[in-house]
């Protein structure tokens, strides 16, 4: 082999190199899972906030959950002071007949700090549910903050699922 040849053989191999790296750092950084945020109103069911994760990670891993906290047992004793709850994913149905507000775009590494947000809601020690101090809203809104939206911790909406789904829209006027 010459030295042309060698050089040219070297410069396809390191062309090639390049694009495999380009095309790792494009898969890496893909954000191909979509977050919506709902409330759900009054009816037959307590009002409610919660969030659907729908697409496909990085490593092709599908995503199709969703996440809300909620007291394990509604009753009137939530009035009162803490009572158990839990983190629930809401029916199809339930989604069906909530009201959809705004959509994120989250690429993997938000994804894992979003689910990390969920497994501490998960793992809060029992009685975990206050509506006062610890309901779905405040659930919603550390989520969001974890995706580095706006919120405003002093909101008179800790109560009022879709008023604070509003009022997020409203500090980020950007969502849709």
């Amino acid at each position: 082999m010459n030295v042309k040849s060698g050089f040219v053989a070297l410069m396809r191999m390191a062309a090639l190199a390049a694009l495999f790296v380009m095309a790792s750092f494009s898969v890496a950084a893909r954000a191909d899972v979509d977050v919506t945020f709902y409330s759900h109103d009054f009816g037959k069911n307590f009002p409610h906030a919660f969030f659907v994760a729908k697409g496909e990670l990085a490593d092709g891993t599908k995503v199709d959950s969703g996440f809300g906290f909620t007291a394990i047992n509604v009753s009137p004793g939530i009035l009162f002071g803490s009572v158990k709850g839990h983190v629930k994913a809401p029916s199809a149905k339930y989604i069906a007949t909530s009201n959809s507000h705004f959509t994120v775009k989250v690429d993997d590494a938000r994804y894992r700090r979003l689910m990390a947000v969920v497994k501490k809601w998960q793992n809060i020690p029992q009685k975990s549910y206050s509506l006062n101090k610890r309901n779905c809203v405040h659930f919603i809104n550390d989520v969001i903050k974890t995706l580095d939206l706006k919120t405003n911790l002093k909101t008179a909406n800790w109560k009022k699922p879709r008023s604070f789904m509003e009022e997020v829209m409203k500090l980020n006027p950007f969502l849709k």
